[in-house]
């Protein structure tokens, strides 16, 4: 049964990624206003991932193996699978469902859907993974999948374009990536992650070169500082499902791939945690200052992204430099969690707001801040919704972003290390410094008089796009007052990586 739980999480969605496509182009609605009714497949696709997933996380939670071997590949459940797999389901679900409404007036919706369950799947694929080769396949098939729902509204200029400019980067990296996998095998023979750091312990270049290239290459889907500029764009002309998708989970994926891979090089682990010690830094201060110049509201939210993989990225040096607990881990798989909820929430909530003020009417122009104005008499729940999010994002108490950012900041504090200190002091800062974007947001649709847009919007909410935010409300919200919640998760993903780097 074991061997066949990785399976069924794997084929379930890709199964399901393709009925959603074959059926979608059947069933497509003669009224053009009317979503596809194979929207309710994918989310009967996502429960049925539910089960192996579930099965699966109670085997890991109670100390036993779930892996399987197919040739020779060999794919692995551990910690850090369960924690991707819960965040890709948790925030996919909320998109789908958002999506009900969002995208049913867009042609080939049954593509959107399915390129959505491809996705997910590759997302899962990546995290199982335990050779470098097939971590590289999976993270193709995901880049492949976001390339086309970033172009998704190919019939505007702007939409190819972001498309085109992240297709670029990503290929660019790519050949990075193959490089450094390239390296590894000339000098050991071997792909495995488990086999590697024995053999190629002594080849101090070559480890540092291939870390180089591995960095370089994750590190443009992870948005690391200077290889981030394909992200704002991307995330602006995506459909908001999209974006939440991108910021929440994929560009969190590329760092899995890139902590799987470097793990393989661990020897080296130090001198690669002073490398994330330093792009932590660099993604908070350019995020930040980013997002402060933005009038685009999605735009900032996407200079957000940023600074935050400076924050996980932070906590991933210290526990690579220091390694003094798990603290900064547990931090840092926290923060993974709370990121896609949060991220996602903002993004979603961005999207109503703009598929009511404007979407809805045939108007594509994106979401301005100053279309926010006094939204709250109109939409009070949408209002809500998004300023839980984005005081979430700033770090304000008791919400969940303070709550994993603390984490990472007493795990590098632990170390007693006069560098680390000053990096935790000068990431507080940057924490108060996003208020510096996020406050006017709230101060906006509260406190200022509607806007034309806002009162020529449409009044009739969306019951699905609002189940969708109070699903990942309801995280952010419990899980800064409860954060003993998902510690199992954490903690059995911090224990993989720490197995990762020993």
């Amino acid at each position: 049964m074991k061997n066949n739980l990785i399976l069924w999480l794997l084929f379930t969605p890709m199964i399901s990624s393709v009925v959603v496509y074959v059926v979608g182009r059947f069933l497509a609605p003669n009224d053009t206003e009317k979503p596809n009714k194979t929207v309710w497949l994918c989310v009967a696709g996502i429960a049925a991932t539910f089960v192996p997933f579930i099965l699966s996380s109670i085997n890991i939670l109670n100390g036993k193996s779930v892996a399987t071997t197919i040739g020779d590949i060999t794919l692995a459940f551990d910690g850090i699978s369960m924690l991707v797999s819960l965040t890709v389901l948790i925030l996919g679900l909320a998109v789908i469902l958002f999506s009900v409404d969002y995208m049913a007036a867009e042609h080939s919706e049954e593509k959107f859907y399915g390129l959505l369950m491809i996705l997910i799947t590759s997302i899962i694929g990546l995290s199982t993974s335990t050779d470098l080769f097939n971590i590289y396949i999976w993270f193709e098939l995901m880049a492949v999948s976001t390339y086309s729902l970033v172009a998704f509204y190919r019939n505007r200029a702007t939409s190819l374009e972001a498309g085109i400019k992240y297709l670029t980067q990503s290929a660019a990296g790519s050949i990075f990536i193959i490089l450094g996998i390239a390296m590894i095998f000339g000098t050991t023979g071997k792909i495995s992650m488990q086999d590697i750091p024995a053999l190629i312990a002594s080849s101090k270049r070559i480890m540092i070169a291939a870390g180089a290239c591995f960095i370089t290459g994750y590190g443009i889907k992870c948005a690391f500082v200077p290889m981030h500029f394909w992200l704002p764009d991307a995330h602006s002309q995506a459909p908001s499902g999209v974006s939440a998708m991108l910021s929440g989970i994929v560009i969190e994926t590329g760092l899995i791939a890139l902590l799987r891979s470097l793990s393989a090089l661990n020897p080296a682990a130090a001198s690669f945690g002073i490398i994330f010690l330093l792009i932590g830094a660099l993604n908070m201060l350019i995020g930040n200052l980013g997002a402060l110049r933005q009038s685009e509201v999605k735009r900032m939210f996407a200079f957000s992204s940023i600074s935050h993989m400076g924050y996980i990225a932070l906590g991933i040096g210290f526990f690579l430099t220091f390694q003094e607990s798990t603290a900064s881990a547990d931090g840092v798989f926290f923060h993974i969690f709370n990121h896609a909820m949060m991220k996602g929430l903002a993004f979603l909530a961005a999207g109503a707001i703009v598929f009511n003020l404007k979407q809805a009417k045939g108007d594509h122009s994106p979401l301005m801040v100053k279309d926010l104005d006094g939204i709250s008499q109109k939409y009070p729940w949408y209002a809500l919704l998004l300023s839980i999010a984005v005081l979430a994002l700033g770090g304000l108490p008791p919400l969940a972003g303070f709550i994993s950012k603390w984490q990472i900041f007493a795990g590098g504090a632990l170390s007693k290390n006069p560098w680390a200190m000053f990096l935790i002091v000068f990431a507080g800062i940057n924490s108060v410094l996003s208020l510096g974007y996020y406050a006017p947001l709230v101060n906006r649709m509260y406190r200022h008089q509607p806007s034309q847009t806002v009162l020529a919007g449409i009044s009739k909410c969306s019951a699905t796009m609002l189940a969708s935010l109070i699903l990942l409300g309801i995280f952010v919200v419990l899980l800064g007052l409860f954060p003993m919640l998902i510690s199992n998760y954490t903690g059995s993903a911090s224990s993989a990586l720490l197995n990762m780097f020993r």
